[in-house]
């Protein structure tokens, strides 16, 4: 099986070793890897943000870099979430609005090829013992766009649960938003940090050695909060745990 990275701005930016860790889990797995360099940002702070018409280039240039991959496997549950939910509005609505000519035929081709990586495994590998090990205490925090969204339910944690000398350990009010939102955390940044510091101290208070997300993005929110609280608490995306072997473990 050959399919394509969705590695994200964001990932590609500031994360590359999620990127990385994406690559090396699923040719572990036997999945052949292409990262086609056409790809660009999905368009989510444009859309967030209310400029939905600018949006529009960014939707087709990923429907173009992706065109032809039976699968398109992202690190990442927002941007998954953006081209799978908003996507097709988008499209439909500069139809209407008389612009975007093919939009909605690159959407509607688009969507079902994208796959958030735990749903990936899942769902179409059919694996939850992904062959890891990272001997650590870990707790998860479902972010919004994949718990909500996507509906990614169970599968971060069962993929998790399945990791060789992981302790997997409950996070309080785990279904509750990390602060970030993306510009939310800019328009509203005092509630925000409030919600960040709800959550990591949630976090905290599990004993854990680890807190783990499937979205960079949120992580690097709380990141920020644990950092200037002297915190010495590691966040990590998912992705890296589940790339980590006992051969080859995670540095």
């Amino acid at each position: 099986m050959r399919v394509a990275l969705f590695v994200t701005c964001v990932n590609d930016a500031l994360y590359p070793r999620t990127g990385i860790a994406v690559v090396r889990l699923l040719e572990r797995l036997g999945v052949d890897v292409d990262f086609p360099a056409a790809q660009s940002c999905c368009g989510q702070p444009q859309y967030n943000t209310g400029y939905r018409r600018e949006a529009e280039p960014l939707l087709r240039r990923t429907a173009e870099a992706f065109a032809g991959y039976e699968h398109v496997v992202t690190p990442s549950g927002s941007c998954a979430a953006m081209v799978r939910a908003h996507y097709p509005r988008i499209a439909r609505l500069a139809a209407r609005e008389g612009r975007g000519s093919g939009l909605e035929k690159l959407a509607e081709d688009l969507v079902p090829r994208v796959h958030e990586l735990t749903e990936f495994l899942v769902d179409v590998l059919g694996v939850t013992d992904v062959g890891a090990y990272y001997p650590h205490t870990v707790t998860y925090h479902p972010s919004c766009h994949g718990l909500r969204t996507l509906g990614l339910g169970e599968r971060p944690r069962r993929l998790l649960a399945a990791v060789k000398g992981l302790e997997l350990v409950e996070l309080p009010g785990a279904e509750e938003c990390c602060g970030f939102g993306g510009t939310f955390a800019v328009k509203n940044p005092d509630v925000s940090a409030a919600m960040a510091a709800d959550k990591t101290a949630a976090a905290r208070a599990t004993g854990a050695e680890v807190l783990c997300g499937a979205d960079n993005s949120c992580l690097a929110h709380l990141d920020g909060t644990l950092r200037r609280a002297g915190v010495p608490l590691r966040t990590l995306h998912l992705a890296e745990i589940l790339a980590s072997t006992e051969e080859d473990p995670l540095r």
